[in-house]
């Protein structure tokens, strides 16, 4: 089982390089090489370095061509140009990344009411502190950008190398450009751009002792995420992890479908949900269903709208997962289920016949420092929704939650509790409604629940009834009473 990694557009694996910037070669190639031959070197060269893990600048390079070469005949793609590496140390990535700002009021909502971040941490920082010290490696800009903690040695991650070399014949040959909007259409289309960056080298180590000569790699196996001992937010790591580990057999079931040709026809249409890239079968015809929220708070409540209109979200199976299972809900590890591929197994019956879903935040009118939310989550079937929301309200009572008397479907989780508020869960069909509030009598002034607007409803209908001709008293009649 191959270790799993982390990265923006970069994968979290050691390569070191020696405190310089390698020497630039000619930026473009020549178009009418030979696949699988790069400069001076070819896909099956040997070099007598292969079995050291230090090298030096120049065995390097001589490794990184020899790679992109590798590359080429893997993926029928040819190289146009040349790619740098450059090193960095860690201080200097972290004083680039510099400190984050804090995250929206929108942002804080959203992640605590999926029970990921809770209310007393900044989204934000906690980004930061996932990413800050475990990137090792990014590309951009024809850059392969290294992050090195020892610079006394040139090491090599044949790995990584592949992994970053892959992201630059990609954005020679499609583009990096993206456009999803949400957090779940932005793991989708990542999906696609990470999922080819770890199976090639997938596909490289299957060469490797057999075809080619291969310098050393790290094949331990997949870390597990344990939902004890925990020196990160697992729940975060999951959610942005879901590309990479969903992405590779998402590409692999292309490749398998139709060959490299349908992996390229998808940088043409990007997948549209975490949910195709865990059920690669429903690519690219089954996309996400358009969830609306009706308003039906009070006065006291207005929509999150920092540009006049209320700002909503989606978060996608891939995230609801990882909630789930970060609070004890899917009680199994990880890896059972994985696969050479895709290090972690992001399918569970909860989550499985997911659909669509919209995330809004409501502000106090009066006290802008309390917040709520309305969740709506649409499903495939009916016992797709029970099965979430029953999965949703175990997730309440493991943080502490337990049912509010004086109002239906509600839990309340003290406020000494990292996640501690007021909590409704409804089942409509296929619809799930989730309400946060900081306390239960909050809950229907956020969001009036169904049943009592229709019963409103129906009150507004029946109540002022104008009696007709036939029912007035007559003028004898009335003088007679008189």
């Amino acid at each position: 089982m191959r270790r799993s990694r982390l990265a923006l557009f970069a994968v979290v694996a050691l390569v070191v390089l020696s405190g310089c910037t390698l020497p630039d070669s000619p930026d473009q190639f020549d178009t009418d090489r030979e696949l699988g031959a790069v400069g001076d070197y070819t896909h099956d060269d040997v070099f007598e370095f292969d079995d050291t893990e230090a090298v030096t600048e120049s065995q390097l390079e001589a490794v990184k061509y020899r790679s992109m070469a590798r590359i080429e005949v893997l993926r029928g793609l040819k190289f146009k140009h040349d790619v740098e590496l450059e090193l960095i140390t860690r201080d200097e990535y972290r004083s680039q990344r510099g400190e984050p700002e804090s995250a929206s009021v929108f942002t804080n909502e959203l992640w605590r009411g999926a029970f990921i971040v809770d209310g007393e941490t900044d989204v934000n920082h906690a980004m930061d502190t996932l990413y800050g010290g475990a990137v090792q490696g990014y590309y951009t800009n024809d850059r392969i950008v290294i992050i090195a903690d020892d610079t006394d040695a040139v090491r090599i991650d044949r790995e990584t190398l592949v992994h970053e070399l892959v992201h630059a014949l990609q954005d020679q040959h499609f583009g990096l450009e993206r456009h999803g909007e949400t957090i779940d259409e932005q793991r989708a289309e990542l999906g696609l751009l990470e999922g080819e960056a770890n199976y090639l080298p997938y596909l490289y180590e299957q060469r490797c002792d057999t075809e080619w000569q291969c310098v050393p790699t790290d094949d331990g196996p997949a870390d597990e995420v344990s939902p004890g001992e925990r020196p990160f937010n697992a729940g975060l790591f999951l959610s942005i992890y879901t590309p990479y580990s969903e992405g590779p057999p998402f590409v692999a079931h292309l490749r398998e479908r139709g060959g490299w040709d349908a992996v390229d026809r998808a940088y043409e249409r990007y997948p549209a949900s975490t949910s195709q890239l865990i059920h690669p079968e429903r690519y690219p015809d089954d996309e996400p269903v358009a969830v609306e929220i009706p308003d039906r708070s009070s006065e006291d409540w207005v929509a999150y709208s920092p540009e006049g209109d209320p700002h909503t979200e989606t978060v996608g199976e891939g995230t609801l997962f990882a909630a789930l299972w970060a609070n004890g809900v899917i009680d199994r590890s990880l890896t059972a289920g994985s696969t050479e591929i895709s290090p972690y197994n992001y399918s569970h019956p909860a989550t499985d016949g997911w659909a669509g879903d919209t995330f809004q935040v409501y502000l106090d009118a009066t006290e802008d420092d309390r917040t709520g939310y309305v969740w709506y989550l649409e499903w495939e079937r009916s016992a797709d929704a029970e099965a979430f929301a029953d999965a949703y309200r175990t997730l309440l009572e493991n943080r502490g939650g337990a049912p509010a008397a004086a109002v239906d479907d509600a839990y309340r989780i003290p406020d000494s509790e990292p996640f501690g508020g007021a909590y409704r869960v409804t089942v409509s069909g296929n619809t799930v409604e989730i309400v946060g509030a900081p306390l239960a009598i909050d809950l229907e002034a956020v969001h009036e629940s169904e049943a009592n607007a229709s019963a409103q409803r129906t009150v507004e209908t029946t109540a002022p009834v104008t009696p007709g001709p036939a029912s007035m008293p007559s003028a004898a009649t009335a003088s007679a009473d008189g």
